[in-house]
C-alpha cells in the first residue's frame, strides 16, 4: 500500500497549483513577475510594509527581500515611501501597475476557488476554509 501523503504536502500542492495559474495569467497579460517576486509582493499590506517585515514574512534575508523589492520597483509594481511613524524608515507600497497585476491575480484566485468548489461541493469547501482558518490561528504569526 502506498504511503499516505502528509497534510503539509497536500496543502502545498494545492497552493502551488493556484500560484502557477496566477503567475501564468500575469505573464499572459504582460506582467513579468517571478515566483520569488510574487511571494514578496503578496505580503505588502494596504498601508505599506517595511522591508524587514517583508523579509521575515517571506522567510528570506533582508538582502534578498531588498533585491526583489528593487526589481519590483524598477518594473513599476511597487514604490518606497517614507514611514510617517518613523522618519528613518521607508515602507514598500503597491504602485498603480502593481494594483493592475493584483486585480488579475484576484480574478484567477476566484476562478480557481470556484473550480475547487465545483469539484468538492459548497459544504466541503466551506469546511475546508473554516478548518484552514482555524489552523492559521496556530501556524501564522502574522495573522
Amino acid at each position: 500500500m502506498p504511503e499516505e501523503v502528509n497534510v503539509g504536502v497536500l496543502l502545498f500542492v494545492a497552493y502551488r497549483a493556484m500560484e502557477r495559474r496566477v503567475l501564468d495569467a500575469l505573464v499572459a497579460a504582460g506582467f513579468e513577475v517571478t515566483l520569488a517576486q510574487a511571494r514578496i509582493f503578496q505580503r505588502i499590506g494596504p498601508d505599506g510594509t517595511r522591508l524587514v517585515d517583508l523579509a521575515e514574512q517571506a522567510q528570506v534575508t533582508k538582502q534578498t527581500a531588498g533585491f526583489l523589492v528593487d526589481q519590483l520597483e524598477r518594473a513599476g509594481y511597487v514604490q518606497r515611501r517614507p514611514d510617517r511613524t518613523d522618519a528613518r524608515a521607508r515602507l514598500v507600497h503597491i504602485a498603480d501597475r502593481g494594483h493592475e497585476a493584483g486585480a488579475i491575480a484576484a480574478r484567477v484566485v476566484a476562478e480557481v476557488e470556484a473550480e475547487w468548489t465545483a469539484h468538492l461541493g459548497t459544504r466541503r469547501i466551506t469546511q475546508l476554509r473554516d478548518t484552514l482558518t482555524r489552523l492559521r490561528a496556530v501556524t501564522d504569526p502574522y495573522a
